[in-house]
Order: C-alpha cells, then sequence, then structure tokens
C-alpha cells in the first residue's frame, strides 16, 4: 500500500508536467514572426528539451520516494523493535519492586506508553520527528529508572538475579500466668514457687526475619532457584540483657527445579504434609499453637510435586518426599553433632499428601489427605513406630469469608510438633537398659474463620486442640521418670485483628488464650495481650 507521502510525491510529478506543458503551449503562442518550419523545430526542440528534463526529474522523484519508503519502513522497524525491547524491561522493573501502592508517587514521573506506529502518525516528517522525539524521552525516562534500581538491586557475584525479602517486626506482650515462654507460649504451666503475681510485660524484635532468594539458570527446561531465611530466635547471648540480643537462627534453605507441572525441592523446608497456620503475627518463629494440634516443623527434605490440571480450574497436586527422621530431641553438644533417635535406624522419614483445588469467590477452595511414618531406635534396640494420618482444608465461605484448618491423628509424631512435643513416655527409670518405652497416641488440630471487614482490615479467629491420650499413659508412665509434667491436653484459641494501611505496613492486635491439662496434675491458664508492628520489605 502506498503511503500518504507517495502519494503527495505522484500530485506533485502531475501538477509540474501540467505546468510545463502549459508553460510552452504559451510560449509558442507569444513567439514572434518566423517561418513556419523554423518556428515547429524551435518548438520541437523545446518540447524535446522539456521532456527530457522532466523524466530526469521524474526518475529524481521515483529516487527519492523508493529512499523515503525505504527509510519509513527502516524507522517502523527500528521503533517496533525498541518497543520490544522497553515492554520486557519495564515489566521486569514491576516485577523487581516491592508492590506499589494504589495512587502513584508524586515524586516519579510516569514512563509515556511507547505508542505503535501507525501510517497516519508517520504523514509528515514533522510527525515523524516529534515521535521519535517522545520515544527518546521516554527512553531516558526509563533509564533513569533502571539506574535508580540499580542502585537499590541485591548485587550478587553470579550473573542471576537475588531478591531481598523479610520483615522487620516488633512484639510487646502482657502475659497473665505462667507458660513455657514468655514472649512465644506455646503451653501453660503452673505459677513459680515464690512468686506473688502472675502477671508481666515485655517486648521484642526477635521474629524479625530476612529472606533472600536467588534465581539460577534454566536446566533441562526447569526454572532454578534457591531461597534462605533467617530469624532471630535461636537462642539468647549470655550478656547483660541478653534477652534483647536474640541469635540468629536457619529457618529454611531450600533449592527449587520448577517445570510448568512438576517441582522437584531439597533443602530445609517447612513441612509440606502440614503446609497451613493460623494467622498470626504474634508468632512467626514458631507458628500459632505449635504445640496444639498445628503439625509443623522445618526439616531438611527431598520432595517431588505434580500438578494434574483438570477441567474448570480445578487441580490436583501429588506430593511424596523423604525427611531427615528426626524426634524433637535436644541436641546434647552445642558443636559436635550425634544421632538422634530416628537418624540411629539408618533410614530417612516417608511422607506422602495429595490435594484438590478449585477457585471460588476470589480465594482457592481446597482438601488435601496426607501421611507420615519414621521409625525410631531409642538405644539398646528399643524401635518405635511414628506415624500419622493429616487432613488439611480451605473453604470460602462467602467472597469475605473463609474457614481453614487442619487435623491429624498419629503415635509417637513428638517429632513434629504432635502430642504437645512429647515423642516418647518412658515406663521405668530412662537410665536404665530395660526400662519400656511408648510413643503416645495422640490426636489434634485447628480451625481458623478468617474475615476480610476491608481491603486493609481483617479479623481472625482460631480454635486448636492437642489431646495425648491419657489411657496410654495412667498405669505406664509417671512424671519422675519422664523429666517432668506428662502433658495429657493443650486447648488454645485466639482472635486477631490485623490492619495493613499501606502494602508494606502492618500493626496487629491479638489476644491469646492457653488451658493445659497435665496427666497427674491440675491445670494451667496463660492469657496474652499481644501488639506487633512490622515493616515488609
Amino acid at each position: 500500500m502506498n503511503s500518504p507521502w507517495t502519494f503527495a510525491l505522484r500530485c506533485t510529478g502531475i501538477t509540474t508536467v501540467a505546468f510545463v506543458l502549459l508553460g510552452i503551449a504559451s510560449h509558442a503562442q507569444e513567439s514572434g514572426p518566423a517561418p513556419a518550419s523554423q518556428g515547429a523545430d524551435a518548438t520541437v526542440r523545446a518540447l524535446d528539451s522539456q521532456v527530457r528534463e522532466l523524466r530526469a526529474m521524474i526518475e529524481q522523484m521515483r529516487e527519492e520516494n523508493a529512499q523515503s519508503r525505504s527509510e519509513m519502513r527502516e524507522l517502523r522497524q527500528e521503533l517496533q523493535d525498541t518497543r520490544r525491547l522497553l515492554t520486557p524491561l519495564a515489566s521486569a522493573l514491576n516485577n523487581s519492586a516491592p508492590a506499589a501502592e494504589a495512587a502513584p508517587s508524586s515524586e516519579t514521573p510516569a514512563v509515556p506508553p511507547t505508542v505503535a506506529p501507525t501510517a497516519s502518525s508517520l504523514s509528515n516528517s514533522a510527525d515523524v520527528g516529534t515521535r521519535l522525539q517522545k520515544l527518546e524521552e521516554s527512553t531516558q525516562l526509563l533509564g533513569s529508572k533502571i539506574d535508580e534500581q540499580y542502585q537499590t538491586k541485591v548485587e550478587t557475584a553470579a550473573k542471576y538475579r537475588a531478591r531481598l525479602s523479610g520483615i522487620v517486626l516488633m512484639n510487646a506482650f502482657r502475659n497473665v500466668g505462667t507458660s513455657d515462654n514468655l514472649d512465644l507460649p506455646n503451653y501453660a504451666q503452673p505459677p513459680v514457687a515464690g512468686t506473688t503475681s502472675q502477671a508481666s510485660f515485655g517486648a521484642t524484635m526477635r521474629q524479625t526475619e530476612i529472606g533472600l532468594e536467588v534465581f539460577g539458570p534454566t536446566l533441562a527446561g526447569a526454572k532454578t532457584s534457591a531461597n534462605v531465611q533467617f530469624d532471630f530466635a535461636g537462642g539468647f547471648a549470655s550478656a547483660p540483657n541478653g534477652v534483647d540480643f536474640g541469635i540468629v537462627r536457619l529457618q529454611t534453605a531450600s533449592l527449587h527445579l520448577d517445570w510448568k507441572n512438576t517441582s522437584v525441592i531439597a533443602g530445609q523446608d517447612s513441612l509440606f504434609i502440614s503446609p497451613l497456620s493460623p494467622t498470626s503475627f504474634a508468632s512467626l518463629s514458631t507458628p500459632a499453637f505449635a504445640y496444639a494440634g498445628n503439625l509443623w516443623g522445618w526439616t531438611p527434605q527431598l520432595r517431588v510435586e505434580h500438578r494434574f490440571a483438570l477441567a474448570n480450574d480445578q487441580t490436583i497436586t501429588l506430593q511424596g518426599g523423604i525427611l531427615d527422621n528426626l524426634d524433637w530431641q535436644i541436641p546434647t553438644e552445642t558443636y559436635f553433632r550425634s544421632a538422634t533417635a530416628g537418624e540411629q535406624t539408618g533410614q530417612p522419614a516417608y511422607a506422602l499428601r495429595t490435594a484438590w483445588s478449585q477457585p471460588l469467590l476470589g480465594h482457592t477452595l481446597s482438601f488435601a489427605v496426607a501421611g507420615y511414618y519414621g521409625r525410631q531406635n531409642w538405644a539398646w534396640e528399643r524401635y518405635v513406630d511414628a506415624w500419622a494420618g493429616m487432613t488439611d482444608w480451605q473453604i470460602p465461605i462467602v467472597r469475605r469469608l473463609t474457614l481453614s484448618g487442619e487435623f491429624y491423628r498419629g503415635r509417637a509424631v513428638g517429632g513434629l510438633g504432635g502430642a504437645i512435643g512429647q515423642p516418647i513416655l518412658y515406663g521405668g527409670n530412662p537410665a536404665y537398659r530395660f526400662s519400656p518405652i511408648r510413643g503416645p497416641n495422640s490426636a489434634g488440630g485447628w480451625s481458623q474463620l478468617k474475615f476480610q471487614l476491608t481491603p486493609k482490615l481483617e479479623l481472625n479467629g482460631v480454635f486448636a486442640e492437642d489431646n495425648a491420650f491419657a489411657g496410654d499413659i495412667r498405669g505406664f508412665a509417671t512424671d519422675a521418670n519422664n523429666f517432668g509434667p506428662i502433658l495429657g491436653r493443650n486447648h488454645g484459641a485466639l482472635g486477631n485483628l490485623v490492619y495493613r494501611p499501606r502494602s508494606d505496613l502492618l500493626l496487629s492486635a491479638e489476644f491469646r488464650r492457653l488451658h493445659t491439662f497435665p496427666v497427674y496434675d491440675s491445670s494451667s491458664v496463660t492469657n496474652q495481650i499481644n501488639l506487633s508492628m512490622g515493616i515488609l520489605f
């Protein structure tokens, strides 16, 4: 198709020819008296000369026209290439930057969109120049944004991209009652002898978390990545006010190979057979109700996941793997490592989970079942088979109301936080070779109702319980042979408000109640009010 410029050039050529012919006719009429033959010869020569000049002019115009069309094609191609270059850069900036506010910042100039060139936008050279100028300005602005992003990016020794994330979190709390841990209570305990008041107050920053994610090369069609996450809940420094100097602790560190429907994960990761936890910013370093029915663990593991896409956006996910066969034992040394009871069997623990999910009401409707097995050797060939069956669910009731939770039934699963963290019970003196042992049977779970009051404000209510079957304990184990009181049940409940005035700022207020029942003693209650403030990055 001819461009408007080509049409204009052709019109100009035709007009020029018309004027030349009119000039020749006028010249012939105004010529002085001369012989007819001489006048005719002169007219023919003049006309021939004019025709040659006209042909040369038309040829030159054709060449210029062809050159102009070639330049326009090159210009159009350059504009399209530049647009293809700028689009992924802008997308990369949007993906790597933190979540932006709904209203754009007045300090950040908006990058004008690059408009695809059309025939009308190239109607004349002035318009083309304007487009080029706008494109140059857009490129300069985008370049400045890239420079700004470069100043804040995480630099790595390799060429691959890395992303830093985390939360700076402060918790202020007031407890009424005694618990196993002042700032992160898991179960209630009787009052300490000699104390006149059960109330306490404190604050901590040790639940602050730092995470780093690295995006690696593509291997056999799989995208590779790795992540590591730390907190400061690894203990306390042996120094004055050491409760404020939390020791850095490794939470998770894993490597990922992700194909379209299959993933391979290797490293220390969360417990994939129990993936959910109640929403609480009062408990990050230990998931909420970790000893009240919420199985958890940051466990070295190797697992494979495969996803099957079904009709109507349904997905079935199969997960299976092996785990380090841990059993909740405290290390006997602070530097050298020795095998725990699960590791002494010479085999890992095994786990399997299958889940079904489908989008519903802007959320995810899902149901899953899972299983776990691990064998333990508690010295002198005293073996215990640990097992558990689990289920978890997420059910959107209405668009702003969601029900979620987990339930388990197992035996000797103290290594996953079950049975209130009690892996086995001794039926005699633990130092004696022939003292019998037993893995307590237990069952527990939790359920949460989440109400999204506004896009920035949510309300959460949770009930939880873990129950170590007392019938397995009475007549077999005593407190004297088990390093302290044997816990039979642990009830928990909480309610919290989480407010996010901005995408990277959160405020939360929570009330939590723990009611714990030892097998051979009276129950104890601990209440905590926790105020949290965090900045995400």
